[in-house]
């Protein structure tokens, strides 16, 4: 099976189009080699893939049929990411917080429908 499709049936990408698209910028890596989106895959390979500035790592156990529901994707793959790399996206969710401070700039659209919930109650 294509990695861009593998991807896909394990969930890991919304959409076929953007595990392809992460194919090709480099941000999936099979056996520390760079993968274009037509590589394919088979059982114990390893996988790393870079996403939303976190690299993810896992090893593929089963080839799957088609995309399967959530509940299913730990029988097609083993999840062996460092905890390190976990914490470093909690931390990357606390700095987002840091840059923009509340009530400076622009609202944001949760801000305004906030202030339109309060002003129907007033």
């Amino acid at each position: 099976m294509r990695i861009d499709k593998y991807l896909w049936c394990t969930r890991y990408f919304k959409t076929r189009n953007m595990a392809t698209i992460a194919c090709q910028k480099g941000h999936v890596r099979i056996n520390d080699l760079v993968a274009k989106p037509s590589r394919e895959v088979y059982p114990t390979d390893n996988i790393v893939v870079r996403k939303n500035q976190v690299n993810h790592h896992f090893e593929v156990l089963e080839i799957p049929k088609s995309r399967m529901g959530a509940k299913l994707v730990d029988l097609y793959r083993k999840d062996t990411t460092p905890a390190e790399n976990l914490e470093q996206k909690e931390l990357l969710k606390y700095s987002k917080d840091y840059y923009r401070q509340k009530g400076s700039g622009r609202p944001t659209k949760k801000d305004r429908r906030d202030i339109e919930d309060y002003m129907d109650d007033v």
